[in-house]
């Protein structure tokens, strides 16, 4: 019977934190630009005109009710088939994980901006500000206040579900401790520590989602 031996992972522990710095890096960069193209979808949903209401909704309930893995292959695989151009497995996996948060965030977004009292519109529009004026003054830093706890929650959820990019060859922390527990017939070890490091980032943002809900809360109380 094979012994376990977790002595063996500190051997590979370099190779563990630079799959890691990539996870960090993808999560980090589409969870940026996923929340800002996040907000634009959700001014899109609120509007009046359904020629852009219905397309945002769609989109949005089509990312949300589908599996991430099969948005994920779908746009590494057919991507370059439809758009008749090469992308980088990089540039694709970017471009789904971004997708894919755009359509949750825009949730948080819509939620927040529903939450805003109506008298602060009219007071805009007695004040005669312009409709960007509103939206990047008014608007968007009260519903970026009400958003964060959710939105954090968001970035825990990306940073798990970014696990799913190693199914595609791209080599972040999943990828390489597969790869490492493959080689050296180590499972146990390298899935095991692969799990504790995911573990070890999480769940102090998971801690600070609720230190930052528990302030607003205690703000906003009224």
């Amino acid at each position: 019977m094979m012994t376990i031996d977790f002595s063996i992972v500190f051997s590979y522990w370099h190779v563990l934190l630079k799959g890691l710095g990539l996870t960090l890096a993808i999560t980090l960069s589409c969870a940026l630009i996923g929340s800002l193209a996040g907000f634009l979808v959700s001014l899109l949903r609120i509007s009046k005109f359904r020629i852009l209401k219905w397309p945002t909704a769609l989109y949005v309930e089509f990312f949300r009710g589908t599996p991430l893995l099969i948005q994920l292959f779908w746009v590494f695989f057919c991507f370059p088939v439809v758009l008749g151009v090469n992308i980088p497995p990089y540039v694709s996996v970017v471009i789904a994980l971004t997708l894919y948060m755009a359509a949750i965030t825009s949730e948080t977004f819509r939620g927040a901006l529903k939450s805003i009292a109506s008298e602060q519109h009219d007071a805009c529009t007695a004040l005669g500000l312009t409709s960007r004026i509103k939206v990047f003054y008014v608007v968007f830093p009260q519903a970026l206040l009400r958003s964060i706890p959710p939105l954090l929650s968001n970035v825990v959820s990306l940073f798990k579900e970014s696990a799913l990019i190693s199914s595609v060859g791209i080599a972040d922390l999943m990828f390489i401790g597969q790869n490492i527990s493959n080689s050296t017939a180590r499972p146990v070890e390298f899935l095991s520590a692969v799990a504790v490091i995911y573990f070890l980032v999480a769940f102090p943002l998971t801690r600070l989602v609720g230190v930052v809900e528990g302030r607003l809360l205690r703000r906003y109380a009224y």
